[in-house]
């Protein structure tokens, strides 16, 4: 399948300049959660810990300690931990009672096998900003801090940033974030300064694993394609692609996923839409309204002068 993935403000603006669409494919099956991705990303962009002084912390729910993005977490390894479900079949001898007592037991302790540890399923996924074809976040911003670079990536010039905070809730996924010290927004740059370089960003060039997929946008989806397959064909039925339809309602995602289950799973929204999307229907039917309004008031008035 070929893709053609162009963007609202690229490559036409940036003419013979323009590169061919750079991005992250992440294959979530093969994340061991290493946490290499976070500390190489920290390193190389020099990302300072968790709101500032205030070191990450545990939630009490799982292994993750970052949490979710943020400014001072421009990659997130999400731990997710599901219990799994006990197939009991009352035909192979077991009576009812006994059936019932595995239930519970999977339910509240889970049951050990070699393959589940104890009767847990592990979901690792390292999450990070999308890249969105429609960036809204890039719509509202009135300083022009947030930009669409010549591969096609949304960056953010924190020496032009004002701290508006505009973009934080236009974002449908909740990457952007304000830091606490400055009020300005950072995140994931996709490693702009390296990329202009020809290198590859740090979190991927760290993935042991190659969870984490740096490339031609293109070239990355195709990939995605055969990889899900093998999956479906090894009986994950489950396994999806995240982010890589362009009809979605950000137009598709600069960095997309490979997910072993529903994006609610992952903390992630479903149908993601670009918030902006519907202003300009919004503001013709304000106007129209106005004009009828007025239309009225104009004819009301000519009206009680006769």
């Amino acid at each position: 399948m070929g893709y053609s993935l162009p963007t609202t403000a690229w490559p036409s603006s940036y003419g013979e300049h323009a590169r061919a669409r750079k991005g992250f494919f992440t294959d979530t099956s093969v994340c061991i959660g290493c946490k290499a991705c976070e500390v190489a990303c920290k390193e190389w962009n020099d990302v300072p810990a968790r709101n500032g002084a205030q070191p990450a912390y545990f939630t009490g729910e799982s292994y993750d300690n970052t949490i979710d993005l943020g400014a001072d977490t421009w990659r997130h390894v999400a731990f997710v931990e599901q219990r799994k479900a006990l197939d009991v079949d009352d035909g192979m001898g077991m009576s009812l009672a006994e059936a019932a007592a595995l239930e519970g037991m999977a339910r509240s302790e889970g049951l050990a096998t070699y393959q589940d540890g104890e009767g847990m399923r592990w979901l690792m996924a390292s999450d990070v900003c999308k890249h969105c074809t429609h960036a809204a976040c890039l719509e509202v911003c009135p300083t022009g801090s947030l930009f669409r670079t010549e591969f096609g990536t949304v960056v953010v010039q924190e020496d032009i940033c004002n701290g508006c905070g505009y973009c934080v809730p236009a974002c449908p996924f909740g990457v952007l974030d304000q830091r606490q010290d400055d009020g300005r927004v950072w995140k994931c740059t996709l490693c702009y300064d390296r990329l202009k370089d020809d290198k590859e960003p740090a979190c991927a060039q760290a993935c042991p694993t190659n969870s984490i997929q740096y490339g031609d946008l293109d070239e990355l989806r195709e990939r995605a394609d055969e990889r899900l397959q093998q999956l479906t064909d090894a009986g994950l039925e489950q396994a999806r692609l995240y982010g890589a339809d362009d009809q979605d309602g950000v137009g598709g995602f600069g960095a997309f996923f490979l997910l072993l289950d529903e994006p609610e799973a992952y903390h992630l929204p479903p149908d993601p839409v670009d918030t902006t999307r519907d202003l300009g229907g919004i503001y013709r039917a304000t106007a129209a309204a106005a004009v009828a309004l007025v239309a009225g008031l104009t004819a009301a008035v000519l009206g009680g002068r006769r």
